[in-house]
């Protein structure tokens, strides 16, 4: 009998439990073009009152709902500042110029996260030749910075460049929650800051479909509008709205889990001859630096002949991501097999 794949490709991969399952098939229904679907406006309302923020909007997918809140903070011809790891930018298909008409000004920060004051020095002059800078936009934990998690008092200042500059102040908060959890902060503490937010269902949570955008009573009547256009518009969805609502519910502290078998993960890496350097591991991603003179293709070969599966992230670096389908047993049959791994 074959072993469990140990599948570390994304924490998109994981599967509704049959307590998630349940809330599905007993969500009672209705039409959410129309706002008459129960669970997803209860989805709604819980989201917007974790953040204390005034509303929520449930769409498809965490690219939707950046893509969204893009759109309702800019004008053709504006200017988003955001880091050059960002998923707005790198993994968006090229959305800020197709949906919104708005260039990008990057930075280029260490690991993800950029500085106050380098959003200062990004902020265009008000002149016709240039692009209106319009909106900040940041990604909490950094996918491409391993998981890299923001300190609150940068965002809280370059919150206040923002207001100061005028400028609109977005997070597409994919992995939010392993911030929070890592970093044992409130969700209101965000809601705070930011005129808009994204927040994932479908990766640690382990729902299988979904985002929310969160944001003020007038940016979601502006973002109804816009997912509408984007053909976004769900009927009977509260099928996948509770099992939002039933992540957002129970799925959350576990994430800590999720963190220590990373860190478990990267002491073992440390050891080993064909690992050159890791990224530091702050939440539930790990980022790995292969030797130079190895062909990571072939590694991650040999790792799937052994039912490991784990994806490039570029040029010698490699991901793993941990979720809730992995069990303690999957870890330490992960390290044991990444030690004796021959390449």
């Amino acid at each position: 009998m074959s072993k469990k794949i140990i599948d570390l490709r994304s924490d998109t991969v994981t599967q509704p439990s049959a307590e998630m399952r349940d809330k599905m098939m007993h969500a009672p229904l209705g039409d959410d073009v129309f706002g008459e679907d129960p669970s997803i406006n209860e989805l709604q309302t819980f989201a917007a009152n974790l953040f204390g923020m005034e509303a929520a909007l449930f769409c498809s997918s965490g690219t939707q709902t950046n893509q969204i809140g893009i759109k309702i903070h800019t004008q053709p011809g504006d200017e988003v500042i955001c880091d050059a790891l960002s998923h707005v930018y790198l993994y968006e298909g090229g959305g800020i110029a197709y949906n919104s008409g708005a260039s990008v000004r990057l930075i280029q920060s260490k690991r993800g996260l950029f500085t106050a004051e380098q959003v200062l020095q990004n902020i265009n002059d008000d002149n016709v030749h240039y692009p209106h800078s319009s909106l900040v936009c940041i990604e909490n934990t950094v996918n491409k910075g391993g998981g890299a998690c923001w300190d609150i008092n940068e965002l809280k200042a370059i919150k206040k460049v923002c207001t100061e500059k005028h400028l609109a102040f977005h997070l597409d908060g994919a992995r939010l929650f392993n911030a929070l959890v890592a970093k044992g902060e409130s969700a209101k503490e965000y809601g705070e800051l930011f005129d808009t937010i994204s927040i994932c269902l479908s990766k640690g949570l382990g729902a299988p479909v979904g985002s929310l955008l969160l944001g003020t009573q007038a940016h979601i009547y502006k973002a109804r509008r816009i997912r509408k256009v984007m053909g976004g518009g769900m009927r009977q969805a509260g099928i996948l709205a509770a099992a939002g609502l039933y992540a957002l519910q129970n799925n959350v502290n576990r994430l800590a889990e999720d963190h220590q078998r990373a860190s478990q993960v990267e002491q073992v890496l440390r050891d080993l001859s064909w690992v050159d350097s890791i990224q530091p591991v702050e939440t539930n991603i790990l980022i790995l630096k292969t030797r130079a003179d190895l062909d990571m293709g072939i590694i991650i070969q040999n790792l799937d002949k052994h039912g490991i599966k784990a994806i490039s992230m570029g040029k010698q670096l490699m991901r793993f991501v941990f979720h809730l389908d992995q069990s303690a047993e999957d870890i330490n049959r992960l390290c044991e097999l990444l030690s004796g791994l021959k390449v």
